[in-house]
């Protein structure tokens, strides 16, 4: 779990992203446990580079826990999908928990995810903050000192989902790492839903990957279900997306190895 202002173990992802963004900005990551220190700590005190790099050409079916496998050794404290116009762009930012990490991350530059080769490069402090207000911003909690696009109308945003073949299974993504299936039965609350219908997917190393498969009892309950995208649990908003029963059961036959 996070601590008080401490390094994480690299899966809270939201609450850390979320203490960032209502500090003042100005922040840098310590790699000790004494975690984050402000410029201006201290005399002579000089902050190491904010650790986070930029990716680019991800495969479109990319979720954190590809990330998570691509930097594999490397203690990742958060991961943001770029998103443009609802759609996302192939590109991401993740910060590791030290300069050093970062350093490492940057020699994977054009490895393979799949088929298609990453490029890995540094970025400013300032690209990842307004990248996370971007995506706050497209939610319709507006930062006044963040000037960006309105974001489409929520109709626009949902057409392309709706015009998805449906079935009885929804995908959920965007979870909070630490999420329980009592959280997703509330968060559905307004259907009627068995505790063995909700299936949180998790790595072979038993931790949670952000994402979840719920069975509802029709295709026509699972479409109304997605009037909840895009809203809250916890701290993170949570994508919604058709799915199908093969793959569900692939995700949860993945995380029994």
């Amino acid at each position: 779990m996070l601590g008080s202002g401490g390094v994480s173990d690299g899966y809270e992802i939201g609450s850390k992203r979320q203490r960032m963004m209502e500090s003042n900005p100005y922040f840098a990551v310590s790699s000790s446990a004494s975690g984050f220190q402000p410029y201006g700590y201290g005399s002579g005190f000089q902050p190491p580079t904010f650790p986070v790099v930029r990716l680019r050409g991800l495969p479109f079916n990319c979720t954190d826990l590809d990330i998570f496998k691509f930097f594999a050794g490397l203690d990742i404290v958060d991961v943001l999908l770029v998103n443009k116009s609802g759609r996302f762009s192939g590109e991401a930012y993740v910060v590791f928990a030290g300069s050093m990490q970062a350093d490492f991350a940057l020699q994977r530059d054009r490895q393979n995810m799949g088929r298609r080769y990453v490029e890995v490069f540094r970025c400013k402090k300032q690209d990842y903050y307004h990248a996370v207000a971007s995506e706050v911003n497209y939610e319709g909690i507006y930062d006044n000192d963040f000037h960006g696009s309105p974001p489409p109308s929520r109709s626009k945003r949902f057409s392309d989902k709706d015009q998805m073949e449906h079935t009885e299974i929804l995908k959920l993504r965007g979870l909070p790492f630490s999420v329980k299936k009592s959280q997703i039965l509330e968060f559905f609350g307004d259907f009627e839903l068995a505790d063995d219908k909700v299936h949180i997917a998790c790595r072979p190393d038993g931790k949670a990957t952000g994402e979840a498969y719920v069975e509802f009892a029709s295709a026509e309950e699972a479409k109304k279900a997605m009037g909840k995208d895009k809203m809250t649990i916890g701290s993170r908003y949570v994508e919604l997306f058709p799915s199908t029963p093969d793959e569900a059961r692939r995700a949860e036959s993945r995380s029994r190895q």
